[in-house]
């Protein structure tokens, strides 16, 4: 208990530390542009409104600088609508600006002479190229997630991303590898390079070779979105790995829900064997037990514009064949000889259990304010071992494990 108390006390302290800029772009959207009149004169002094269903304060308001530069920064990803307003000027609306994490949308407006009350909109195609940031990324929506046929999992999204690279013992089809450690190369480099977090936040342990190696397990339901850079790395993080950060979503004004299912079990797995290469001695590939994923979720409204929340359990599990050669258990127990019986093949399951919870308070125009707990308990049975009968082997547990993120945001995070 002790510890979890002094846990929470850092995380309060460090959260309430200034976060640079670069530091909130990586992790969420911007808008920047300049503002000019007819003439082509910067216009300082523009008020430039942000607004989206995304916030949870609706609009995000700065105003242009001297040079009629504006920036509005740390926005969580979703369409926005821009306008800028100045008197003795008319004023003009950008909408279906999309916003994904790290990317800044460069929106320039030109002001005509006209009245205050007057609103011209603007219509054309959203900002699709990122002109301020060098960093290369893959951004993977909640949306691309669900319709992409493969399984919710660190493992299954690799070989989604250009030039990523894993073990071929972690190589997933159709979820039968499971919810496991899983570190990912890219660019040739080392899967121990990876950085992986939640919001900013590192779940990763020290066991094995750090990188993606974690006890923690993605919730699918709660990520909005899924970002891997894989180029431009920024100094924040100490390798030059590729870096994976879930978004989590923070529920809306709007209730909404949200239930996935998905089974498999032997009767549904294919088989290219023949009786020919049967004949020949090949052995028959092994078949799996089962692969299910149950993963309920609802967020919403505790008070309109201030509270909102979003929940989810997620349980899932892989039992299926070891990837490793050989893992069959011994048909010849007590000698020192190993003798693998292929009639009893060693099955591995990776059960995983996931209790998420997430609150984001509009404290103030200036403060927000999120407490987010995700309560886990998480099992590998058992831990493989090379060189070691599967009857050898003992199961790993990872029980009650409570990443408590309370953060708070004591100034606006406009900048001009």
């Amino acid at each position: 208990m002790t510890i979890r108390i002094l846990g929470l006390s850092f995380l309060v302290c460090s959260a309430l530390l200034p976060t640079p800029v670069r530091a909130q772009t990586a992790l969420s959207g911007s808008i920047a542009g300049v503002v000019r009149d007819a003439s082509g004169a910067v216009l300082p002094g523009v008020t430039v409104d942000a607004s989206s269903p995304a916030l949870i304060e609706r609009t995000r308001t700065v105003t242009t600088d001297a040079n009629g530069v504006y920036r509005i920064v740390s926005l969580v990803p979703g369409v926005y609508s821009v306008t800028f307003s100045l008197s003795g000027f008319t004023s003009i609306k950008r909408d279906g600006i999309e916003l994904t994490t790290g990317f800044t949308a460069q929106v320039n407006a030109e002001l005509g002479v006209g009245a205050l009350a007057e609103t011209l909109t603007v219509t054309g195609e959203a900002p699709l190229v990122d002109t301020q940031n060098v960093l290369s990324r893959n951004v993977f929506s909640d949306k691309v997630l669900d319709q992409l046929p493969v399984s919710k999992t660190i493992r299954s999204y690799a070989p989604l991303i250009v030039g990523a690279t894993m073990a071929a013992t972690s190589q997933d089809v159709g979820g039968n590898r499971g919810e496991a450690n899983t570190s990912i190369g890219i660019h040739g480099g080392k899967g121990t390079d990876m950085l992986y977090t939640v919001n900013g936040l590192r779940p990763a342990s020290m066991m094995n070779q750090g990188g993606g190696s974690r006890t923690y397990s993605i919730n699918a339901a709660t990520a909005q979105e899924i970002t891997f850079q894989t180029g431009g790395i920024s100094a924040e993080s100490e390798t030059g790995g590729i870096v994976m950060n879930v978004v989590p979503k923070e529920g809306g004004n709007t209730f909404t829900g949200y239930f996935n299912v998905a089974y498999a079990n032997a009767s549904l797995q294919g088989t290219n064997t023949t009786p020919e290469l049967l004949a020949r001695g090949l052995i028959a590939p092994l078949k799996i037990r089962r692969i299910y994923d149950v993963n309920p979720a609802f967020g919403g409204r505790l008070v309109r514009d201030r509270l909102w929340f979003y929940a989810s359990q997620r349980t899932w599990d892989s039992q299926s064949p070891s990837p490793t050669p050989g893992n069959y258990f011994n048909k010849t127990q007590g000698t020192p000889v190993y003798t693998p019986d292929f009639d009893r093949p060693f099955y591995r399951r990776n059960p995983r259990h996931s209790n998420a919870l997430r609150l984001t308070l509009q404290a103030t125009t200036k403060q927000k304010v999120t407490l987010a707990d995700d309560l886990q308990r998480n099992r590998n049975c058992p831990q493989l071992q090379a060189n070691a009968a599967p009857e050898a082997l003992g199961n790993h547990r990872y029980h009650e494990m409570p990443p408590t993120t309370p953060r708070a945001t004591p100034t606006t995070r406009s900048k001009a």
